[in-house]
């Protein structure tokens, strides 16, 4: 057999453009109804036409980005109401990851709670955000059911782009972080139940005051649908409203 060359691995540059434009999208960089056209992405990014094309394909897909008028695409408007949405299934997903994470007894990672707690107390925006995803993503390793990861990660480029528009004017509460250390005590000592329903909460009002910030943010004064309000009973044990 023929001796081949060994190939130095490299990250997809499809990927790579697609994470850039998501970052920027995501952190306000490219701000609702910002133009993007092919050629002024490729010139920035200093790559070829195609992988930008691509990358914008996905981008739209997910609807992030969308048509604009005459030429090229423009990233899309933030919508309340569309984000209740995606906590509503979001909610759902998050109790079950922690319910089966807890049956297992899994130990989350302390130095995720820390470096959130550190984040908030620094007021890195895109450390909170980084921290938030990492701390709801091990759980959803913790489960054993990668199905629930992947159809989580359907809509946290949504949640995360709402997170970083509302977080550039205003904070994100302390509480959050004692919520998710809560949420993780239930699921080290097995208590499925409790950890289900904390991450049920934490889920909803999370997404209820997501909204509501994001509509005073963008000047909205449009009522939310009240058959999408994500209400309950708030738990005693971790008080406040989320983030």
């Amino acid at each position: 057999m023929a001796q081949l060359i060994k190939l130095e691995t490299t990250p997809d540059l499809v990927d790579q453009v697609w994470r850039a434009l998501l970052d920027a999208i995501c952190d306000g960089s490219l701000p609702p109804g910002a133009r993007l056209t092919q050629e002024e992405i490729a010139e920035q990014l200093a790559v070829s036409r195609q992988p930008v094309l691509q990358a914008l394909r996905l981008l739209k897909k997910d609807g992030l980005l969308m048509d604009a008028p005459g030429r090229g695409v423009c990233v899309s408007p933030l919508d309340g109401q569309h984000l209740l949405r995606i906590y509503q299934v979001r909610g759902a997903l998050d109790a079950l990851a922690a319910d089966l994470a807890a049956q297992q007894r899994c130990q989350i990672d302390p130095q995720i709670i820390a470096s959130g707690r550190q984040a908030l107390k620094n007021g890195d925006i895109k450390a909170m955000l980084l921290a938030d995803v990492r701390f709801h993503s091990a759980i959803y390793q913790a489960s054993g059911n990668p199905l629930i990861e992947q159809s989580a990660q359907l809509h946290w480029a949504h949640i995360r782009r709402a997170m970083g528009a509302v977080l550039q004017v205003s904070s994100m509460r302390a509480s959050i972080w004692d919520e998710h250390e809560a949420i993780a005590q239930a699921i080290a000592r097995g208590d499925a139940q409790q950890a289900r329903q904390l991450s049920a909460s934490h889920s909803q009002e999370a997404g209820g005051n997501l909204a509501r910030q994001l509509s005073r943010a963008l000047g909205s004064t449009a009522s939310l649908d009240p058959s999408l309000t994500l209400s309950h009973t708030p738990s005693p044990t971790v008080p406040g409203e989320r983030t």
